[in-house]
């Protein structure tokens, strides 16, 4: 709803104007039966959701979003191809026939590719496939869990503790564990850091969605070995859970993280990232994560809305600065892009103008920049995930030309001015 507002704010010696466009109402923020939830815009990095979004917590298989990027990586730097055979140990043969693990089965009398472990790492989860190419990119797992921790770095995340490529836990690892780590140690990482890594893959490499939103493939379909798998992202195809628009990302299923998902869905603007870390009751209903990633993306689709606030060519606010020195004494100031920002239904949209120079000067060129228009909502807390809002402003410019006035008009202000 629009709301009219006349105030402009004046503040200190800065030419920064500020004024409110328009206000929503907010339902009240669901409680997400998980032990952390976390919603953003992957486009803005624009956070929508936070329940203990910052608490590291074990994460399971999720940790394979990130073995996987490093695995496109290795395949864009030319240091991998996609065809290229991996080898599979005695070790990864025998892990990749437990019972208790999600795998698909490896023999060593059968040729795989980076291709085919890639697939079902990120459609069955499997979790001998993720070894293969950890040891395929980095020659052994532990130098790939290093990699996984400095690529993680690199991005700011500093809250997450690895030790495997699969997410695993170590008891899980036949004794091939991380130096220095303890048979009790997982993997962990915040909802917060999940979103972060999340947001990275599906920009830098998207094609990753292609995959993720398979439902079910056969691996090794022209082996001596066929074996069919089952995407268990339930949202994907599970009517009970299914949602138009999802089309990732990775689930993670251990006993200490609980059933846990980050998964991502398209609407007709933008595309949404979740992360639900540990659903409470995944153990009477096996569908819990999906049910509460459901509610969470619903929640953000009712209350939140990506508006266009500020539009290409309408005036600025103020309209019109004064200008020193030119035949026109001021001049209309228009915008020179679109913004579009979130808006909670609950909050007032304030847009605020800066001028680069405390006073115009003519001569001035038609759309000369002199300032930026920002558009905000000062009630919101929840911000950026990079800590930035670089979406949110446009360049300010002079719809017109102001030439300089000749010597005897500005003779005659002067004297005037006198008076």
């Amino acid at each position: 709803m629009k709301k009219v507002a006349l105030l402009i704010i004046l503040i200190f010696n800065m030419n920064l104007y500020s004024t409110p466009v328009f206000a929503k109402s907010m339902n009240t923020e669901p409680v997400i039966d998980a032990k952390a939830a976390y919603a953003i815009d992957a486009d803005t990095g624009k956070i929508l959701f936070d329940q203990n979004g910052e608490q590291p917590l074990p994460i399971a298989s999720i940790t394979k979003i990130l073995s996987l990027y490093l695995v496109f990586e290795a395949v864009q730097a030319g240091d991998i191809s996609w065809s290229d055979p991996i080898e599979i140990s005695d070790y990864l043969h025998n892990i990749s026939l437990s019972p208790e693990l999600s795998n698909v089965p490896l023999y060593q009398d059968t040729t795989y590719t980076v291709r085919d472990a890639f697939e079902a790492a990120a459609i069955s989860s499997a979790n001998a496939a993720t070894i293969a190419l950890a040891k395929t990119v980095a020659g052994s797992e532990p130098e790939f869990v290093d990699l996984m921790m400095a690529k993680l770095k690199s991005w700011g995340i500093s809250d997450a503790y690895l030790v495997t490529s699969t997410g695993l836990d170590n008891d899980s690892m036949e004794g091939h564990i991380y130096p220095g780590s303890s048979i009790n140690d997982v993997n962990r990482m915040s909802a917060k850091s999940i979103a972060i890594v999340a947001r990275h893959l599906i920009q830098d490499f998207p094609e990753y969605l292609e995959i993720s939103q398979v439902s079910e493939k056969v691996f090794g379909e022209q082996s001596a070995h066929p074996f069919p798998m089952t995407n268990s992202n339930h949202m994907l195809y599970d009517y009970s859970v299914y949602r138009e628009g999802v089309d990732g990302l990775k689930t993670g299923t251990t006993d200490k993280a609980g059933a846990c998902f980050v998964g991502t869905i398209q609407s007709e603007n933008y595309r949404l990232i979740t992360v639900v870390l540990n659903a409470h009751q995944h153990e009477v209903n096996n569908n819990a994560r999906f049910i509460e990633t459901n509610k969470l993306i619903d929640f953000v689709e009712h209350n939140w809305s990506l508006e266009t606030v500020l539009k290409k060519h309408d005036p600025a606010t103020p309209a019109s600065s004064a200008v020193e020195n030119g035949k026109e004494t001021s001049v209309q100031l228009i915008l020179e892009n679109d913004v579009s920002i979130w808006v909670p239904n609950n909050a007032d949209v304030h847009t605020s103008l800066e001028l680069t120079e405390e006073k115009l000067s003519a001569p001035l060129a038609k759309e000369t920049v002199v300032g930026t228009q920002k558009a905000y909502v000062p009630s919101d807390e929840l911000g950026y995930i990079d800590g930035t809002k670089e979406n949110n402003q446009t360049n300010v410019l002079t719809e017109t030309a102001v030439d300089k006035a000749n010597i005897f008009v500005l003779f005659w202000r002067a004297l005037t001015n006198l008076f």
